[in-house]
C-alpha cells in the first residue's frame, strides 16, 4: 500500500520561495528568544521562581470561582489550571507578585474560608527560587548548544561537513519556530517547552537522515546528472515514507493534545507544531541549503 505514487515535484525550484517564508520564521523566532532571555514572555515559574500547587477538592471547583475567590482575598496574578479528573485544581504564581506573604498558605487559607463545604487537599506543592530559575534558562541554553553541536559532528561523520551544517540549520529553523509560535501565542515558557524542544530537534535530524540517506545513495549512482534533478528525485522518492511517517507521529501529538489533559497540553502542542515544522525544514531547508553549497564552486569556476 502507498499512500501517495510515484511524484516528480520540482522541490528545489522552490527554495527562493521557501527560503523567505523560513527567514521570517526564523526573526520572529530569534525575536522570541531575546525577549525570553530579557524575561520579557510568559516565562513559566521553572524559569521566573514561584510556586505551584496542585489541590484535590471533594466537589468540583471552576477556574472562575478559584480565581473571584483569590482576587478578592487580594491574590490577583495566579494562573489556574481545571484538571477535571477528579477535581483537581492547578495554581500558580510568580515569585515576588504578592511580596513577602507566604503565598502557598495564604491561597489554602482564602479556599477554606471561600468554599468551607468543599475541602480539599494538597496533591504537590513546588517552590523555585529565583537563583534557580536562571540556572535552569543557562542550563537550558547549553542543553540545546550540545545537542546542535552533537548533530553537527554526527552528520559530518555519517555523510559531509557540507550535510552536517544544513541539518543543524534546519533543525534551529525548526527550535526557532516553536518559539516564535509560543511567543506570539502569549503561551507559557516552562521546562515542559524545552523539553519538547529537544524532542523535535532529534526528530528533525533523523527526518533529515532519511532525506539525506536516498540523496548520498543517488549521488553515487548519478555522478553526471543535474545535482537538482538528483535532489529533486531523491525528495520524491522518500516523500511517500516522510509523510506516512510526519503524520503518524503528528496524530500521536494531537491525539495528546486533545485527551492529554491540561498539564501536558503545550508540551504536546509544541510538538504538533515541531513535526510539521520538522518535516517542512528536511525538505524545503536542509536539502537546499546543500545544494547551493555544493553548485557554489561550479558558479565561481564559470
Amino acid at each position: 500500500m502507498e499512500l501517495i505514487g510515484k511524484t516528480k515535484i520540482d522541490f528545489m525550484g522552490m527554495k527562493k520561495v521557501t527560503f523567505v517564508i523560513s527567514g521570517i520564521i526564523a526573526l520572529i523566532g530569534l525575536i522570541a528568544i531575546i525577549q525570553i532571555g530579557r524575561g520579557a514572555a510568559n516565562m513559566g515559574i521553572d524559569f521566573s521562581g514561584g510556586i505551584a500547587m496542585q489541590l484535590k477538592f471533594d466537589k468540583p471547583v471552576t477556574i472562575q470561582q478559584a480565581r473571584e475567590a483569590l482576587v478578592r482575598e487580594g491574590v490577583k496574578d495566579a494562573e489556574l489550571q481545571e484538571i477535571t479528573d477528579g477535581n483537581k485544581l492547578l495554581i500558580k504564581i510568580r515569585k515576588g507578585s504578592q511580596g513577602d506573604v507566604k503565598v502557598a498558605d495564604h491561597i489554602q487559607d482564602v479556599l477554606k474560608k471561600e468554599f468551607p463545604a468543599n475541602p480539599f487537599q494538597v496533591e504537590s506543592s513546588t517552590e523555585i527560587g529565583p537563583s534557580i530559575g536562571e540556572k535552569l534558562k543557562k542550563d537550558t541554553l547549553v542543553a540545546v548548544a550540545i545537542s546542535m553541536l552533537g548533530i553537527v559532528l554526527y552528520i559530518a561523520w555519517r555523510f559531509d561537513f557540507k550535510f552536517g551544517v544544513a541539518a543543524v540549520v534546519a533543525t534551529l529553523h525548526d527550535v526557532l519556530a516553536i518559539f516564535a509560535v509560543f511567543f506570539l501565542l502569549h503561551k507559557e515558557v516552562n521546562l515542559l517547552l524545552i523539553t519538547a524542544v529537544l524532542t523535535i530537534a532529534g526528530y528533525s535530524m533523523t527526518d533529515t537522515v532519511v532525506v539525506f540517506d536516498r540523496i548520498r545513495e543517488n549521488l553515487h549512482k548519478s555522478l553526471k546528472d543535474p545535482l537538482m534533478d538528483v535532489f529533486n528525485r531523491s525528495i520524491n522518492e522518500v516523500l511517500s515514507r516522510t509523510i506516512v511517517t510526519s503524520l503518524t507521529a503528528f496524530l500521536s501529538a494531537v491525539a495528546l493534545l486533545v485527551f492529554g489533559g491540561e498539564v501536558i497540553h503545550d508540551f504536546a502542542f509544541a510538538l504538533a507544531v515541531g513535526i510539521a515544522v520538522g518535516t517542512y525544514s528536511s525538505v524545503f531547508v536542509a536539502s537546499p541549503i546543500v545544494v547551493i553549497w555544493e553548485k557554489a564552486p561550479e558558479e565561481v569556476k564559470a
